[in-house]
């Protein structure tokens, strides 16, 4: 655990630090209010200092709004001409890393001691566990609101016909066609009776699963908050008789007759816990979940492996090298469904990344043993 310390009138302050990317503890803190203009604050950021925040929350917000405009117009100017993938994941990281230096401090029951603070206990005793005071970035607080909201109004899933509630730090199935392809694909015949559904996240395709009548379902993800979000939504869907929920990296033990996997997209280094559900480094889910499939999968088992192709349209991965692994782990194809992005971005033409997203499909493979 890191502290943070600073001087505040005239007596020296410590308390915890917290970043959920993993950001050192600052080591140049000044204390702000609102007197602070943007564009001071922004020289500030820029130099290496983290602002705390004594002031009128809204006013916070108003800044860190202040902040990003002024960042934006750097990136489109960086951006014209257009960008690569690798350019476009170090603007952002720079945008995030300049707008963590608005930082607020947590009492220690989790209030925040701001004029016109919401009441964010609740909220962060959820993303945070047991009461501790600390010191959070204030677009990281934004984030543990927003989470909070997910989590109590749950996400609509049009594939299970009901709302899956995301836990804070938990990958929310917020894009529904790779969900379709899990309902909409065939089913062995004889029908599957067991089935193991890796990085499970919110367990919405372990709950597809035993909706669709497989006796038992286990669900295994690395992610403790995965594991704890997974097992609640099984309650709420009424499919915990069916659906297990485990803590283990990729595979658990035993063999089954279905095996469905939905890896992260992208290869690269995540910058968070959530960021894990989006980025696999070196493709290294992927390729375990390959790579171990002959050796779990029931005589006569299938594996189902969902997997969007903009990574080969991003040119981080080709499509010989993903046939490749299949081929390598014995493995052959039975069949490969294929369904295109309905999302937002897809459509966006001032996305940086518009001509990859707007050309995407995301693809269920059918695997068994070759």
């Amino acid at each position: 655990m890191d502290n943070i310390s600073w001087v505040e009138d005239g007596a020296d302050r410590l308390t915890e630090w917290h970043s959920e990317s993993g950001a050192p503890a600052p080591t140049k803190v000044v204390v702000a209010d609102d007197a602070l203009t943007a564009d001071t604050a922004m020289r500030m950021v820029r130099s290496g200092s983290v602002i705390l925040w004594r002031g009128d929350y809204h006013n916070a917000r108003q800044l860190l709004k202040a902040l990003d405009r002024r960042v934006q117009r750097r990136t489109a100017q960086r951006e014209r001409g257009g960008v690569t993938f690798a350019g476009h994941r170090t603007v952002r990281t720079e945008r995030a890393t300049l707008l963590g230096r608005l930082v607020v401090e947590l009492d220690a029951d989790h209030s925040l001691d701001l004029r016109r603070a919401p009441d964010v206990r609740e909220a962060c005793t959820a993303a945070y566990g047991g009461p501790s005071s600390k010191v959070i970035a204030l677009t990281e607080l934004l984030g543990v609101i927003g989470a909070h909201q997910w989590q109590t109004k749950g996400v609509h899933v049009p594939g299970l016909g009901e709302s899956v509630h995301p836990g804070y730090g938990v990958f929310s199935p917020v894009r529904g066609e790779y969900v379709d392809l899990v309902v909409n694909a065939p089913l062995s015949d004889p029908f599957p009776r067991t089935a193991f559904d890796l990085g499970t996240g919110t367990g919405v395709l372990a709950a597809v699963l035993a909706r669709r009548g497989i006796g038992r379902v286990v669900a295994t993800d690395i992610n403790p908050r995965a594991v704890a979000s997974a097992a609640d939504n099984a309650a709420r869907l009424g499919v915990e008789e069916w659906v297990s929920v485990v803590e283990a990296d990729l595979y658990p033990r035993g063999r089954a007759d279905l095996i469905v996997c939905n890896p992260p997209w992208l290869p690269g280094e995540p910058t968070s816990a959530l960021e894990a559900g989006i980025y696999d480094p070196g493709s290294d889910m992927l390729r375990r979940f390959l790579s171990g499939l002959a050796d779990h999968l029931e005589p006569g088992g299938e594996g189902w492996l969902v997997l969007s192709d903009l990574a080969e349209r991003l040119g981080m991965r080709t499509h010989e090298e993903l046939l490749g692994w299949i081929t390598d782990a014995g493995l052959g194809v039975v069949d490969r469904l294929e369904t295109v992005p309905r999302h937002g971005r897809a459509s966006d033409a001032k996305d940086a990344l518009h001509e990859a997203r707007r050309g995407e499909i995301t693809s269920l493979w059918r695997l068994r043993r070759s």
